[in-house]
């Protein structure tokens, strides 16, 4: 507007009442000195709100990113428009402008930025502004739509509140604006209550008002202040129209915790919900999901936030009861979940937070409690039973996927129920499951579909996988019913498997009783369709029951090994199968072992050496991994020591390996020159070496000092691959020969020159560039941590080069990857602790530390995941513990260059976090805050919101 300089009236008359425009006459009369020019800069503002294009610049100037002045033109402009020029606006524009209120966020925001002080009632203002004109009685009727002066204004108070919670506030500043709306609800309750009330108000109308009321609630306006509009909300639930609204809204005045200082309040509705009961029962009756499921939701609201207070009511005790007996016809809603029914899902919660509050009385108290709702609490175990029933197998070989998977973790949901439950009815709970499935079971008069039979083994299941029952009288006796059960039906089958598996403890203490069910199992074992439930039961028998397996061994063998070869499971299933065996075998006589084991896995081993001589591709790599997995699974369980420990035949843990023949070794020895082979051809495959090395890998974690006779031979066959192309799995493998063998003296000199080697080759990598291989670098750095820890005399070596390794270790801080970087803080953690004893190392540390601190410093500042403070943190104490004044120069000559190692970060903040860090030496945690404190301020997050780890 500076052309208008010269002669500001005319150049003002002359504009078009454009965006820009408008914006410049409000900056000439807000902030212009000159008294005439503010004055005519109101008149034409004055013109230009009264302008047909005002209906298009007001919405331009509410945007978030103006000034206040200029938003606040932009609202009174919009008040203007519809209180006085309504029927200017063509009746085609009138739905779209409705939409366009949706912009009424930006009348929001304005209020939230002018109140308390420059707009102490903004809802007061906004009602009169908003209030229909009287049309003039001398001219034809022109005042706006009263319905669409309902809406505005019902979208603006709806929107303030939710405006309220998105901004970001101070603290101080929240708390002042959620006092100053909460001050505001007693000017929007009459107007919502008016017109939910009204029969005159539309259903658009009033399911406005419902969105509005669930928006002001979550201000937590106290229910005291809002029950009776509460009550009109359980009048609109008779209205299909509105229904869903009506439930999200009491849902959320009912869920708010606040509400529990307002008993009188919560007692008031509470018949409210209760007259839901014959909605909802018509509702059930009809196969009406939605209304049963929205009444069911308000009952659990009411029941499960307020359980306490409401129990605490003494002489309301009937009502209460009463609630709690709606939730469990909610429970066993008629129909399945999730095809013919949603509901019962929704109420388990419950269960658990009444039995708490239950047994949190004191004893008088609960005791009364517990003779009401313990006969409850067995109606639900009958509800839930039934509720987890199967139906018809055709009914459920309908389903689709989807519904079969939620069933099942809904099952999943009952069973924990059900364990939790029997926390509260005990005993009792077991003795009546048992009663009901033995007259199932026995009397021939009992025609009971295979359901009901499988729901109590279900619920049996469900107590014993969590519940010691090991000193229950009736576990005896459901072992002696099971074998009469008939397995035909897979999911009947399935429980009676997983209902076996679960009493695997009780039949270790109980070995006579094996006779009855091992055999179901096996019987099991060859069917695919109880491939899961089957295998895991075995494994499960075979680890707690080793001992008194003997006599069943051959036969488990048998089975196992037909299933195998005819190939019933999948791969998973088959690894699972080996570590069963592995149990198994491990409770045999150590001279039958070998016999057994290598009987087990010949036809593998066959298979392994003519896949070994085909030419690499895809079936070939899965069938070798397949059958190097299923060795490395059996190697993990077959202990022999253990049974040497249990039959108290301890053997010194170094005991010399000339005298070791474990069976696992002689398998191994048979079949390492297999494996070489194998790696010959598949030497550039990770997966293939990763399997290799995890057949060695898992056996000697198992076998631990007796693997000894193949250290040597492992160590140069390590060495060669690694050499030839390095892979993080031979690493790792490196790592655990280093934890158990490196103090041997007769092993001492293989592991050395294992170390060498890997050491030596991962150093050219380095070289090279190490970032395409993370792995190779994490394990590297977990590898030379473990070296530290148990034989440091290795740095000794002329091999060694600990300035190569620390530069090592300073590149693989600089990792994003978060394992490696962890890795490394673990390697510097070990490497530091030996600073006394390694006089090489003070030398690096002198010219490099200075590197190292800028480095961790760097990942503090924001260069590395908030979650690897803990271990930056340790390194620095370890820098402070070992070497406290080399560090103190370190941390001054890094922190005083200007930005490092963040902007964000202060000359005295720097200086601060250095003081707190060198005066601390011992108290790993505090040194875990101050690093934590000082990242905090370097990403900018200090009082963010966001400073949780």
């Amino acid at each position: 507007m500076e052309e208008a300089s010269a002669n500001p009236e005319v150049a003002l008359g002359s504009l078009d009442w454009t965006v820009d425009n408008v914006e410049s006459a409000l900056y000439q009369l807000y902030f212009d000195p000159d008294m005439e020019r503010k004055s005519l800069a109101q008149k034409w503002l004055t013109q230009a709100q009264a302008s047909a294009q005002a209906w298009h610049f007001c919405w331009a100037l509410l945007a978030p990113n103006k000034i206040p002045e200029v938003q606040f033109f932009g609202a009174s402009t919009l008040h203007t428009k519809i209180s006085r020029h309504w029927s200017d606006l063509p009746p085609e524009q009138q739905e779209s402008f409705q939409t366009q209120l949706i912009l009424c966020v930006a009348l929001a925001s304005l209020a939230l930025n002018l109140i308390p002080h420059s707009w102490p009632q903004p809802v007061a203002d906004m009602v009169r502004a908003f209030e229909p004109q009287k049309p003039d009685k001398s001219g034809p009727e022109s005042g706006p739509d009263p319905h669409a002066h309902c809406l505005a204004l019902l979208e603006i108070f709806t929107v303030l509140p939710e405006e309220f919670q998105s901004s970001r506030l101070t603290q101080a500043r929240r708390a002042q604006l959620r006092e100053a709306l909460i001050g505001e609800w007693s000017g929007v309750c009459p107007m919502l209550r008016q017109l939910l009330q009204s029969q005159d108000s539309s259903n658009q109308v009033k399911e406005k008002v419902l969105r509005c009321l669930s928006s002001w609630v979550g201000l937590d306006v106290p229910l005291g202040e809002t029950y009776e509009l509460v009550q009109d909300c359980f009048v609109a639930l008779s209205n299909p129209e509105i229904f869903d609204s009506a439930v999200e809204t009491i849902v959320t005045a009912i869920s708010q915790p606040d509400c529990q200082r307002y008993t009188d309040a919560l007692l008031n509705l509470l018949p409210l919900v209760l007259g839901l009961l014959d909605q909802l029962k018509k509702a059930a009756h009809d196969g009406d999901m939605e209304t049963s499921h929205g009444i069911c939701r308000i009952a659990v609201a009411m029941g499960e936030t307020h359980s306490r207070v409401l129990l605490d009511q003494v002489d309301r005790w009937q009502e209460y009861l009463s609630l709690v007996n709606v939730i469990l016809f909610c429970t066993g809603m008629p129909g399945h979940y999730p095809v013919s029914e949603t509901t019962s899902s929704l109420t388990l919660t419950f269960w658990y937070t009444l039995q708490d509050d239950i047994l949190s009385f004191e004893e008088g108290k609960q005791t009364a409690y517990l003779q009401v709702y313990r006969p409850v609490y067995f109606q639900l175990v009958d509800v839930l039973l039934h509720k987890s029933h199967y139906p018809s197998q055709e009914e459920y070989n309908s389903w689709s996927s989807d519904d079969k998977e939620q069933f099942r973790i809904y099952r999943v949901d009952i069973s924990d129920t059900l364990m939790y439950v029997y926390e509260m009815l005990g005993a009792e709970l077991l003795s009546n499951l048992y009663e009901r499935l033995g007259r199932q079971l026995v009397d021939p008069e009992q025609s009971t579909e295979w359901q009901e039979t499988e729901a109590l083994l279900f619920g049996f299941q469900s107590i014993a996988e969590t519940i010691d029952v090991n000193y229950s009288d009736v576990i005896p006796g459901l072992i002696g019913l099971i074998p009469r059960i008939n397995i035909s039906n897979v999911m009947l089958a399935d429980t009676v498997m997983y209902t076996i598996g679960s009493l695997a403890e009780w039949l270790a203490d109980h070995p006579v009783m094996l006779n009855g069910v091992l055999p179901m199992v096996l019987q099991g074992l060859v069917k695919p369709e109880l491939s899961v439930s089957s295998v895991s039961t075995l494994k499960r028998i075979c680890r707690e029951c080793r001992q008194d397996l003997p006599p069943f061994a051959r036969d488990v063998l048998t089975v196992s090994q037909d299933v195998l070869m005819k190939d019933v499971h999948k791969s998973s299933q088959c690894m699972w199968l080996m570590q069963a065996l592995g149990f198994l075998l491990s409770g045999l006589p150590v001279d039958e072992i070998l016999g057994h084991l290598s009987s087990l896995i010949a036809p593998q081993v066959q298979q392994l050496s003519t896949l070994a001589q085909q030419e690499p591709n895809t079936k070939v790599k899965e069938n070798i991994i397949h059958i190097l997995g299923m060795l490395a699974n059996i190697f993990t369980t077959l202990d022999v020591n253990q049974q040497h420990e249990a039959s108290e035949e301890v053997v010194g843990a170094e005991k010399s390996f000339e005298e070791t023949h474990n069976p696992v070794v002689v398998v191994l020895q048979q079949v390492f020159e297999l494996t070489k082979t194998i790696l010959s051809k598949w030497l550039d495959d990770s997966d293939v070496v990763e399997a290799v090395c995890g057949v060695f890998d898992k056996s000697v974690r198992t076998l631990l000092h007796d693997f000894g006779p193949m250290v040597a031979q492992l160590s140069e066959m390590l060495g060669q691959i690694y050499n030839a192309y390095p892979q993080a799995s031979a690493l790792d493998l490196a790592r655990q020969m280093v934890h158990i063998f490196a103090g041997e003296d007769h092993h001492i000199s293989n592991i050395k020159y294992l170390v060498e080697v890997l050491t030596s080759a991962t150093l050219i990598l380095f070289q090279k560039g190490p970032r395409d291989h993370p792995d190779i670098a994490e394990s590297f750095m977990y590898l030379h941590a473990q070296i530290l820890k148990r034989k440091p005399e290795f740095y000794f070596s002329e091999q060694i080069d600990i300035k190569a390794l620390f530069y090592c270790g300073i590149l693989s801080l600089k990792f994003p990857e978060t394992p490696t970087v962890k890795a490394a803080s673990q390697f510097f953690t070990e490497l530091l602790n030996r600073f006394k004893d390694m006089p090489q190392l003070h030398e690096v540390l002198e010219i490099d530390g200075k590197i190292l601190t800028e480095t961790i410093l760097e990942g503090v500042g924001g260069g590395g995941p908030r979650s690897l403070c803990d271990h930056f943190a340790e390194v620095l104490l370890s820098l402070n513990r070992h070497c406290p004044s080399l560090l103190s120069q370190w941390l001054k000559d890094t922190l005083q260059v200007p930005g490092f190692p963040s902007a964000h970060v202060s000359t005295e903040q720097k200086h601060t976090f250095t003081q707190q860090l060198l005066r601390e030496h011992n108290n790993k945690r505090h040194v875990k805050e101050i690093v934590k404190e000082f990242s905090l301020l370097c990403r900018g997050l200090q009082g963010s919101g966001h400073s949780e780890f």
